[in-house]
């Protein structure tokens, strides 16, 4: 069906997993099983079918580089679990504004903006041929966000939110998405076995079950600059709204609750170790609780979403759907614009994959 030409603004952990994945994943069949993907035939696209023909970040090591090396370059600490090849695609210097904290500039080996110019975004995605943009900047950046957003907008090209800025739940950002006559999807990516979704599971059966939950946190802990980013909180504000509300969207009343990323641990690399508690009465107003310690690679967890993302905003694409992508958002993100549980959220897609759904 043709190929999926995809750019990337943050050439970090996240995204040096999904080009791997792309590349690791390259010959599987049709009726391959490959954890982590829906369909490995997602609406008569692959994961080979995706193409990166444009890349912006803000380290200097990165900067001038493929993008097959640039993505293994420092701070990155992602496990290198794939060979990709040269792609020819050369990584362009983006905008700084606030997607760098300033405790965060010699982390992330940021450019000297006296002796680098930031591209012009819009230009650069127009001249790749880029069909999509994936957001990968740092949590916090709020105005950066909105600068790969409207840049997107100004080339014509779809808009894959994956951090928490709210851009596709934003009614505004959304209508002017649909106006532009893009599809766009977010924002905050959920991983493939993560906290988020760990926790909406062992709440939804609670509430299935007839659990009265009574209080609940969840604490994170890693060591790759994500993390550190997230030291400040000020950068937070968002992310906490975005893991809270997934949880809290399946409860029809108020409790107490704790949700975000509690401290960086710098040995931990990109390990990410979650602690989730949950404390509620059953019958007869006995107490119960559940304790749950999680441990995975944090960026190849969502690796495989993205993959099933940016095949469905191909498919948007081609079908000329405008807008938020309401089913893929509502199964791949933790702040959509229409939060469901999982379960429905995932038929949902499979309808849209079979063109029974428009969104």
């Amino acid at each position: 069906m043709g190929r999926i030409k995809v750019a990337i603004a943050g050439l970090g952990n996240c995204a040096s997993a999904l080009v791997q994945g792309v590349y690791y994943y390259k010959d599987a069949k049709k009726d391959d099983k490959i954890p982590g993907l829906m369909h490995v035939n997602f609406g008569g696209y692959y994961p080979r079918d995706i193409e990166f023909v444009c890349a912006f970040d803000i380290n200097k090591n990165k900067i001038g580089r493929d993008i097959s090396e640039a993505i293994f370059a420092e701070p990155n600490c992602v496990e290198r679990f794939a060979d990709v090849p040269k792609l020819g695609v050369e990584v362009l210097p983006g905008p700084i504004s606030d997607g760098v904290a300033p405790h965060m500039v010699d982390a992330f080996y940021t450019y000297d903006k006296s002796k680098t110019e930031a591209v012009d975004v819009a230009s650069a995605l127009q001249d790749s041929g880029a069909e999509m943009l994936i957001n990968f900047i740092p949590v916090g950046s709020y105005e950066a966000t909105r600068i790969y957003a409207q840049a997107a907008l100004d080339a014509g090209c779809a808009f894959i939110n994956c951090i928490p800025e709210f851009i596709a739940s934003d009614p505004e950002w959304a209508d002017r998405f649909e106006k532009a006559g893009l599809p766009v999807a977010g924002d905050d990516i959920k991983s493939q076995v993560g906290a988020t979704i760990l926790h909406r599971t062992l709440v939804d059966l609670l509430i299935n079950r007839g659990v009265k939950i009574e209080g609940t946190y969840q604490l994170n802990i890693g060591g790759d600059t994500d993390f550190l980013n997230m030291t400040v909180e000020e950068r937070l504000k968002t992310k906490r709204i975005s893991k809270t509300e997934a949880v809290t969207s399946l409860v029809p009343y108020e409790f107490p609750v704790r949700i975000g990323p509690s401290d960086y641990v710098p040995f931990l690399g990109d390990k990410k170790i979650c602690y989730i508690r949950i404390e509620g009465k059953k019958f007869g107003d006995r107490p119960i609780s559940i304790d749950v310690k999680l441990v995975v690679e944090d960026s190849p967890n969502s690796a495989g979403v993205v993959i099933d993302v940016i095949r469905a905003v191909k498919l948007a694409l081609d079908r000329g759907i405008s807008g938020p992508l309401i089913s893929m958002s509502s199964y791949a993100f933790k702040h959509p614009p229409v939060q469901v549980p999982d379960s429905v959220a995932r038929q949902w897609v499979e309808e849209f994959i079979e063109g029974k759904r428009e969104r």
